[in-house]
C-alpha cells in the first residue's frame, strides 16, 4: 500500500536521481529511511568513480552503515527510483534492510524481472511508487544520449 510518507520519500530519492543526471550519470537515485529520518543517501557515481559497483543503492547503504555504526539496517527502508539490480538486492539482503521501495520497473537488469528471491525474508518489498515520475527521468536521460 502506497502511503503520503512513501510519496515523501521517492521525491527525495529522486532529487538524488537528478544529482545523477546532470552529471551525465545513469539517473537512479536512493535514500534510506529509520523514524523518518533521512541516514543515507546516494546516487550512481559509476562513471565519476570508475567503478562499477558505485549504484545509488550501494553508496546510500554505505552512508546509512557508517551513520548507525553497523552493518544490518534492521527497522530502515530504502527508496530507490528504478528496481534494484541483483548486485544490489543481495547487498540489501546482507544489510537486512526491512523494506525496499522502488519506483520504476527496470526491465533488463531488475532483480524481479530475474524471477530471484534475493532480498531477506522478513524484507517487505513495495513497488511502483511515483513509477511515472521515476521512468520518465530514465527515458528522458537515454533520448538525451542518442
Amino acid at each position: 500500500m502506497q502511503t503520503s510518507s512513501d510519496d515523501y520519500f521517492m521525491n527525495e530519492a529522486l532529487k538524488e536521481a537528478l544529482k545523477a543526471y546532470e552529471e551525465d550519470e545513469v539517473p537512479v537515485g536512493a535514500i534510506i529511511v529509520t523514524g523518518h529520518k533521512i541516514i543515507g543517501r546516494g546516487y550512481n557515481q559509476c562513471e565519476r568513480l570508475k567503478d562499477a559497483t558505485a549504484h545509488a543503492e550501494m553508496i546510500a547503504i554505505t552512508s546509512a552503515c557508517n551513520y548507525l555504526g553497523s552493518k544490518y539496517l534492521h527497522n530502515c527502508t530504502l527508496y530507490v527510483t528504478v528496481e534494484p539490480c541483483i548486485m544490489c538486492a543481495g547487498a540489501l539482503r546482507w544489510s537486512q534492510v526491512s523494506r525496499v521501495v522502488f519506483g520504476a520497473r527496470e526491465e533488463k537488469f531488475g532483480f524481479t524481472q530475474k524471477g530471484l528471491d534475493l532480498l531477506h525474508p522478513s524484507t517487505e518489498l513495495v513497488q511502483g511508487v511515483l513509477s511515472e515520475t521515476c521512468a520518465a527521468l530514465m527515458k528522458n536521460f537515454f533520448k538525451r544520449l542518442r
